[in-house]
Parts: C-alpha cells; structure tokens; sequence
C-alpha cells in the first residue's frame, strides 16, 4: 500500500507508527513540513492526487491536522484514539486519512490504531448510500 505520511513533531509514538510501516513493506513517503496545517492539506493533497492511497496525519492532538486534511475536496479524514474508530471510520464513513494524536496516544496504541485502518479493506458496501452522500457534500471537484 502506498501511504503518505505526515507528523509536525517527532517522537517515541511517530517513530513507532513509521517503524511498523516499514516492517510491513509499505510504501511510505514522509513528508517534511513544519507547521501543521501545511501538514494535513498536503497529505489530503496526495490522497486525492493518487500519489497515496491512504494518508496518515499527526499533530498534538490530531484535530488540527485532521481539519486542515479535510479542507482539500475528496479527504475524509477521522481522528482516531482506538482500533474500533479506526475499522469503523474505514467501514462506515470510507475515510482515506487517519489522524491521530502523538502526545495522547502510547506507541502500541498508535500502531494498533494504524493497523485497524490499513487492514480494513474498504467500505462495507451496506454504507454505500451514505457514503454517497458524504461525497456529494465535498462540493465540485
């Protein structure tokens, strides 16, 4: 899978999500911008670009990078703090970025979360309908 990624700090908890993607034999491109907001649109960017098919975005809390992701028409980015969220954010809403928090969350967690979202396969098709909607509310493309 090919998956942009995005940090506007490092520490134990980022280094562990990059370490589990590389393990995985993922292909990562880590992107090197300071501020935050800068952060999530340009990931957001890659995703509906193609240059990713999901993109992985984390900030203090996760909400900034999160907001500034969904700015860019045809993201769905959805901050999550469990593995339940994560599937479920995949499942029922088709999101293309995860956001998390990298102060909040411990190593083993962020991981977990990373790895409910990547291997969730897509959509369950039975949300087809209101997924459709969500995208009909991005606006023009």
């Amino acid at each position: 899978m090919r998956i942009v990624f995005g940090a506007d700090d490092k520490n134990e908890t980022t280094r562990a999500v990059l370490d589990y993607l590389s393990r995985k034999g993922h292909d990562v491109e880590v992107l090197h911008l300071e501020r935050w907001p800068d952060l999530g649109a340009e990931v957001g960017r890659a995703v509906v670009d193609g240059r990713a098919d999901v993109g992985v975005v984390m900030c203090w809390t996760g909400t900034g990078t999160a907001i500034a992701a969904n700015k860019v028409d045809g993201v769905r980015a959805a901050l999550a703090w469990d593995a339940w969220i994560a599937r479920g954010a995949r499942q029922w809403n088709d999101a293309n970025v995860l956001a998390m928090s990298l102060k909040r969350l411990s190593p083993d967690v962020a991981v977990e979360v990373l790895a409910a979202f990547i291997d969730t396969p897509g959509p369950d098709p039975d949300e087809e309908e209101n997924i459709a909607l969500l995208t009909d509310l991005e606006g023009p493309r």
